[in-house]
């Protein structure tokens, strides 16, 4: 049996700021060693390699590179552009521009970060000039950027799908939901905002031709989510094929429809997908490591111990994940959390009858939004950087965002289940019925 001093060491190296990689890897070696079972450091190395080898975490690096491609051009100028001409219009024109168009990026990177530098470098400058203080244009930005990861094609899906054998197709179509509904949230909340502080709007409202014409600049991009998920959902191709598909798919309309990127630009493109991608499956791999000693320890039997005293009501055991899950985020990234995290809880929840799809999207969610919380949140850290603005005074900007947040997460978490019952009994055809309880049963 493995003592579980190698938590502590975990939390302490975590708590002085070591990267993540490192915690996860010295916690199993400081494990092993005091438990006098040194020989097991042999199969360390072993263990990492074969976490790192595996076909559906190929994934990662295509849907980065076809991402990282999509960035590098004028795409992103063509989205906001987008959004601008659909809600430009509206109080604090601005402020809902950059909501809107994290809601359409989200389609074509998958990941939070990326949404945060790609738009906050061009849209908190943006709203500055209009009247916006900057850590508030920060705080938009930050909040709308939790819904890069929530809409597919996302990162954070696929490491769960492949650690807890779950429908990446499913996980990906379960996520357009709360995504969509985020951030529309986001946006009465910032209209409420913009209406107090009496920010800016669009003079009037844009033109049929100018929608027409941003519509035709952003149609090719669009279509990337629409390419990744309808080939999965009808069997073109799997994951990771798909991956490979959005990053053809990128290449040839940047380099021959767009025609913003040239071929020597690649190099550079190659070299930070590769720089991103590693440190990637380096986490995933220590944390399968870190899962393994875990397992050898007995933590999932002790936990399961533990939670079922506290309660066997499924809602009531919810809801403390959630609380667990927030405060998890606070400290640790959304991939590594659902690597150490997802094969010790979820089996109990499916235990307590909460279909896996529905547990998957509920903590993929919750991890998600912990990239915006601070004191270790990633996004902070990107929207301060850019921002050149101090986190205390984003977060502040941020709290009636965080509102719509764990709104969010509750609606996941307790969906209408008399939905279910609607739409059986409503007049859609057997197909119109099969589809949408297939695709939404996460929810209903």
């Amino acid at each position: 049996m493995i003592p579980l001093s190698f938590i502590w060491v975990f939390v302490v190296t975590m708590a002085i700021g070591l990267p993540i990689v490192f915690a996860l890897s010295l916690a199993p070696i400081f494990g092993f060693v005091v438990a006098d079972k040194a020989f097991f450091l042999q199969t360390l190395p072993q263990k990492l390699y074969i976490g790192i080898n595996q076909f559906p975490l190929l994934a990662i690096p295509l849907f980065i590179l076809a991402g990282e491609i999509m960035n590098s051009g004028g795409i992103t100028q063509r989205i906001v552009n987008l959004a601008n001409a659909m809600v430009g219009h509206f109080r604090a024109g601005l402020a809902q521009v950059n909501i809107v168009a994290s809601m359409l990026f989200a389609g074509l990177s998958g990941s939070a970060v990326a949404d945060t530098s790609a738009l906050g470098s061009m849209l908190i400058p943006a709203m500055e000039r209009e009247g916006y203080t900057r850590a508030y244009a920060a705080a938009v930005t930050g909040a709308s950027s939790v819904i890069g990861p929530i809409i597919p094609p996302s990162i954070i899906m696929v490491v769960y799908a492949y650690i807890m054998n779950v429908s990446v197709g499913g996980l990906f179509l379960a996520g357009f939901v709360p995504g969509i509904t985020c951030g529309l949230g986001l946006m009465v909340v910032t209209k409420i905002i913009g209406e107090r502080r009496n920010y800016p709007k669009r003079e009037k409202r844009a033109s049929f031709k100018e929608r027409t014409d941003a519509f035709k600049q952003g149609i090719f991009p669009l279509l990337t989510p629409v390419i990744i998920i309808g080939g999965i959902l009808i069997g073109v191709f799997t994951p990771t094929e798909a991956g490979a598909a959005a990053v053809v798919y990128a290449f040839f309309i940047s380099v021959f429809v767009i025609r913003d990127i040239k071929i020597k630009d690649f190099i550079p493109i190659l070299l930070k997908t590769g720089v991103s991608a590693s440190a990637i499956l380096l986490a995933v791999g220590t944390a399968v490591v870190f899962g393994w000693i875990s397992t050898l320890s007995g933590i999932p039997n002790k936990l399961s111990a533990f939670i079922f005293t506290l309660s066997d009501n499924k809602y009531l055991l919810l809801l403390l994940l959630n609380i667990f899950f927030l405060i998890v985020g606070m400290f640790l990234d959304a991939g590594p959390a659902i690597l150490i995290l997802g094969p010790i809880v979820a089996p109990l929840m499916y235990g307590l009858g909460v279909e896996p799809l529905h547990f998957a999207i509920i903590m993929c969610v919750n991890l998600t939004i912990g990239l915006a919380t601070p004191p270790m949140g990633l996004i902070l850290f990107v929207a301060s950087s850019i921002s050149r603005q101090p986190i205390e005074s984003i977060v502040k900007n941020m709290l009636p965002y965080y509102i719509v947040h764990v709104l969010i997460i509750l609606a996941v978490t307790w969906p209408l289940t008399g939905l279910k019952n609607f739409i059986l009994n409503s007049g859609l055809n057997g197909f119109g019925k099969v589809l949408i309880i297939s695709n939404f049963s996460s929810f209903i």
